[in-house]
């Protein structure tokens, strides 16, 4: 019958995982809710490794803007950064990347 499907009870205990998967893949969306952060996040994961540079011009963006853009993504832990005296690294974080992987897989 075509609604058995719909009519399928979860796994006890299942809820609750379910949930904070749930929040998890919003959150991760939520930080890839704009294309300049999933250029910025596209960028970094192609370039592989610490990226030294500014990122206004991959973005076509102002650098005020490009920072708002970072953090939302920094605060998401899909990219990770460093700063010295002189400059600014953007790496992908892997870890953060492969679980919005799995998560989208799940859906």
């Amino acid at each position: 019958m075509i609604d058995d499907c719909c009519n399928m009870n979860p796994e006890k205990g299942a809820a609750v995982t379910d949930q904070v998967a749930d929040g998890e893949l919003a959150g991760l969306c939520k930080a890839l809710g704009h294309p300049a952060r999933v250029r910025i996040l596209r960028h970094l994961a192609g370039h592989g490794t610490c990226f030294f540079g500014d990122l206004a011009p991959v973005v076509g963006l102002s650098p005020s803007t490009v920072s708002q853009h970072v953090t939302m993504l920094r605060e998401s832990g899909l990219i990770m950064s460093w700063a010295d005296e002189r400059r600014v690294c953007y790496c992908v974080n892997p870890d953060r990347l492969a679980l919005l992987k799995r998560l989208i897989a799940k859906l």
